[in-house]
Parts: structure tokens; sequence; C-alpha cells
């Protein structure tokens, strides 16, 4: 394998490329991401690894958490942590599948899986449906202002009109037949109880950070 960054050696490439040649071949197989799409998010992935210690071969939590404020400007730690569950089980790290299953979730455009992501997440409560106080927490983001009264107003009004548009067969709850029904038919409500996915300007920011550190295009 080429040297792929100019602050990695010849030798440094060359333990690169033990550690995630064959993870590539297998990840670009099944992933939408090119070939050289993986490569880079993988050295950007042993760039973080690596900063860990000579011994550690994964990323933190903690490191992602800050990808996230840094790169997508999300502060929001229940949205950090449910993306975080939606890619892995494990309480400490995240593994380079799933950094690498997180960029597909991000740049797919299938909406079958970008609605089963979106609904992973929303369901904060991991029932396998979305209950009102679900969504009138979500909604507690949507509005901000010094008047108590007319925000929690707000809120209740923005409750009552999701829960009556996704709440299609009247049961009290958004199950994922509800939520994928309606957004097969209106796909911008996808992200119906906030930010989930990068904007055009977020991901011409993910391209330009990893073109910065690679000399590949």
């Amino acid at each position: 394998m080429e040297n792929l960054d100019a602050t990695i050696d010849s030798m440094e490439n060359s333990r690169f490329a033990a550690l995630y040649g064959s993870l590539i071949k297998e990840l670009t197989l099944t992933s939408e991401l090119s070939q050289t799409d993986i490569t880079c998010l993988l050295v950007v992935y042993y760039k973080f690894s690596k900063a860990n210690g000579p011994q550690c071969k994964q990323m933190t939590k903690k490191q992602f958490y800050q990808i996230f404020l840094v790169l997508f400007n999300v502060a929001s730690v229940q949205v950090i942590e449910r993306t975080l569950l939606a890619i892995t089980k494990d309480t400490k790290y995240v593994s380079p599948r799933a950094w690498i299953h997180l960029f597909d979730l991000y740049t797919t455009n299938d909406i079958q899986v970008r609605m089963r992501f979106a609904f992973e997440v929303y369901d904060t409560k991991g029932t396998g449906v979305i209950d009102r106080e679900q969504v009138g927490t979500a909604c507690e983001k949507f509005f901000y202002g010094e008047d108590e009264d007319e925000l929690n107003e707000l809120k209740a009004d923005m409750t009552e009109f999701l829960m009556k548009k996704f709440d299609l067969d009247k049961d009290g709850v958004i199950s994922y037949e509800d939520y994928s029904t309606v957004v097969e038919q209106q796909p911008i409500l996808v992200e119906f109880l906030g930010w989930l996915f990068p904007s055009k300007e977020d991901k011409d920011l993910m391209a330009h950070c990893i073109n910065l550190q690679l000399k590949m295009n």
C-alpha cells in the first residue's frame, strides 16, 4: 500500500496496511463507500486511535464525542449516545467497523436505511415505539424564548401536531410502521424529532477535512 498521508512515514504506513488492509477489502464489498473513501476514513480513525497510546487500536467514545462537537456542532449528549448505540454496543470504544458504519449511514440515499437509523435514535426508551413523552421532550429544543408559558404552549401544540401526523393507528404511540408510512410519503420528515444526518455543508466539511490530511482524491 502506497504512502497515504504526509504525516505517516513508511513504517507507520506499513503498520496501517497490516492493521486495516484486509478490513478495507472486506468493507469495500459491503459498503456504499468506495475503497478510497474507506481508506481515507480509516487513516483518520488510525490517527485518533494512535493518540491513545501505542497499544491502543481503537477510538475511544470520548474522542467520538469530540468529533461530534467539532465536526457536526452537535452538543446533545442524548443524540450522540443514541447514535453510538445504533452503531456499536461497546461501552468504551468505537471499532473501525462501527466508524465506517456511521459514515455509511450518513452518506446513504437509501430511505429504508435512513428510517431505521433515525427511528432507533428517536426511540430513546428502547421500547420499539415513540410515545408522547418522548415527542414532547424532543419538541423542547425546537423553541426558544423567555416567556415560559408561551414556550410550553408551543411545545404542547407541536407535540399534538406530530402525534396526530405520525400516530396513524391512534394507539397513543408512534410505531415504526406508523413512522415509515409517513416518511415514505414525505421523506423530508425522516428527521421529524431533530437533527440526525449531516447537512450538505457538514458533508463538504467532512470531505475537506479528509482531503486536507490525505494525499488522495
